[in-house]
């Protein structure tokens, strides 16, 4: 299976940016927003062939009532096609005959997006695209549904029709915005993207995996550790790392270690607004609307994951990468018996 990493290191929603050069070595796989490329700076700004998989951003445009043109998409597409591995339809949100009449006007003008069925959306529609005998298709509309529907849903798809009698796929299946592991590991995927990997660093935490016998285990849900200094549950118990018993916080540190990253170490005190930061310093909140009152700064006395989002961002890359040798290689047969199948 293929962990696409959507999303940017360190920064912005699309392009390349010096965050992302300086982790080209560890970010291979991508999934790119045409929405927000083009919302951002109008352009591709990378020349470099990775491993890019570029979706529509349909769902983000519909719900900021910003229409996408699909001929402008068509031209971006032909335009950047030597960097682009897949792209996806321009699919139409809550219209499954409008999503499927934009993929015979995109084939019709010479490029061959993946086509994308949608949970909610009728049968029918799946049915007709496997008619057409596509061998990459995309599952999405998933990120707002709970899992227990999901696997209603899912079990079904692959009971009867995307895999065979033997539960060996019938194509290649991308899933659009799947996060949860045990459905990673449920079923048999080709690929699928997340962008869970920037947002729990962004609000603090990374991704540890279990640890049984001396080994780390991927297989199985992993902890999601607050780590920053700034996290507003340090004080919960079992939420953040400094309150985790002295055992569990050695296993986390190990792993930190391990992979080359240190927790770091930060101290704060409140400074005028009108304070000259120096070397080592930064603002540690907004500035106050209130001109007199203070604003709270903090010193950086060893740089960590605690106390820098990049880094942050590193670790949870290679977590992904970690991941992603440790799932099962495709294909494997899907098997549904009393409910329980594949790895769980």
């Amino acid at each position: 299976m293929q962990i696409q990493l959507a999303g940017v290191p360190g920064g912005g929603s699309s392009g390349e940016c010096k965050r992302e050069r300086e982790l080209n070595s560890l970010w291979t796989k991508r999934l790119w927003s045409y929405y927000w490329l083009i919302k951002d700076s109008g352009k591709m700004t990378t020349q470099k062939k990775v491993d890019l998989f570029l979706d529509s951003g349909a769902f983000s445009a519909w719900s900021q009532k910003q229409p996408i043109d699909i001929q402008e998409y068509i031209a971006f597409i032909k335009e950047h096609e030597k960097v682009i591995d897949h792209y996806a339809n321009l699919d139409v949100i809550g219209d499954a005959a409008g999503t499927w009449e934009n993929q015979m006007i995109m084939e019709e003008a010479g490029v061959s997006p993946l086509p994308t069925f949608h949970y909610g959306e009728d049968i029918k529609w799946l049915e007709r695209y496997l008619r057409k005998g596509y061998d990459y298709l995309c599952l999405g509309g998933m990120v707002p549904i709970s899992t227990k529907d999901l696997k209603f849903w899912l079990d079904d798809l692959f009971s009867n029709y995307l895999c065979d009698e033997k539960g060996m796929p019938k194509m290649k299946i991308h899933g659009f915005g799947l996060t949860s592991l045990p459905l990673m590991m449920r079923y048999p995927w080709y690929s699928v993207d997340s962008t869970s990997w920037v947002v729990t660093g962004r609000m603090g935490s990374v991704y540890v995996p279990r640890k049984k016998a001396g080994e780390w285990i991927y297989n199985e849900n992993s902890w999601k550790i607050a780590v920053s200094n700034q996290s507003p549950n340090k004080k919960e118990a079992g939420a953040h790392i400094d309150t985790m018993s002295p055992g569990e916080k050695q296993v986390i540190l190990d792993y930190f270690e391990e992979k080359g990253y240190k927790l770091g170490k930060s101290e704060f005190r409140m400074a005028s607004q009108k304070y000259t930061l120096k070397e080592n310093e930064k603002w540690a909140q907004k500035k106050p609307t209130n001109k007199a009152e203070k604003r709270r700064v903090e010193l950086l006395i060893e740089d960590g994951i605690s106390n820098r989002y990049q880094l942050r961002d590193e670790l949870n890359i290679i977590y992904f990468l970690d991941l992603e040798k440790a799932l099962p290689e495709w294909p494997w047969a899907f098997k549904l018996k009393n409910k329980q199948h594949g790895f769980f």
